[in-house]
């Protein structure tokens, strides 16, 4: 896919929001205020749920500022991390806060089967990346057939997303929500726990979830081709 390509994606509308000095301020405003005040959700929960279910062999979809990887228990020293996304900010972003790994970098549209040459890895991670998808709820857990490719038949897939309205956010949710929406950084009116419960068990076996606040925490394994009927 060519630059152009990207432009065209459906997801580019939200992916440019992620500019360098939006980046500047994201884990100030987003880890430090959203997390705690507008989602209920401290970071340090979704930083355990990392420590809990990161490999040493990872791979992060939509990676942010890669503030998680860098703070994160990895189960071994030197960790092999892989980072993709669709927006060229995030990634250098992310990929600079992570030189001492050494991160490989994709960019590509997660909206669409993603191929790309790399060793497969063994854990996926999604954080706060479905919330952003302008796509049908139902459509959005989508991504991990679309990054199958990438990973080790079994590799474990974990991650956060802001629920909708149907989740009751406080008046200072409630805004965000407004205002994330309407300007295309999160698409997610509509995105309920059942929706997501049944894309997720769609895809993965021994699927847990967790819901703290107004975030869903999820993981799972990745289930072979062709296991249901």
């Amino acid at each position: 896919m060519n630059a152009g390509d990207h432009e065209r994606s459906p997801g580019a509308v939200g992916a440019r929001v992620y500019s360098t000095s939006f980046l500047r301020m994201y884990d100030v405003g987003v880890l430090g205020f959203n997390n705690h005040v507008a989602w209920r959700c401290p970071t340090s929960r979704i930083l355990e749920h990392y420590n809990e279910f990161v490999s040493g062999n990872h791979l992060e979809a939509g990676v942010g500022t890669g503030w998680f990887l860098d703070h994160c228990q990895f189960p071994v020293p030197d960790p092999r991390i892989g980072l993709i996304d669709l927006n060229e900010s995030t990634l250098q972003t992310a990929s600079t806060r992570l030189s001492r790994y050494a991160p490989e970098t994709h960019q590509a549209d997660l909206l669409e089967p993603v191929h790309v040459q790399t060793d497969p890895f063994d854990s996926l991670g999604l954080c706060y990346l479905l919330h952003c998808l302008p796509v049908d709820p139902a459509q959005k857990t989508q991504v991990v057939p679309n990054l199958r490719s990438l990973l080790n038949p079994g590799a474990v897939v974990f991650g956060a997303t802001v629920l909708g309205d149907q989740a009751g956010h406080n008046t200072v949710g409630r805004l965000m929500m407004w205002g994330l929406n309407r300007t295309g950084v999160f698409s997610n009116r509509d995105d309920t726990v059942e929706i997501l419960t049944t894309g997720i068990e769609e895809h993965l076996d021994l699927v847990s979830l967790e819901i703290v606040g107004r975030v869903a925490l999820f993981a799972g394994r990745l289930r072979a081709r062709h296991s249901r009927p």
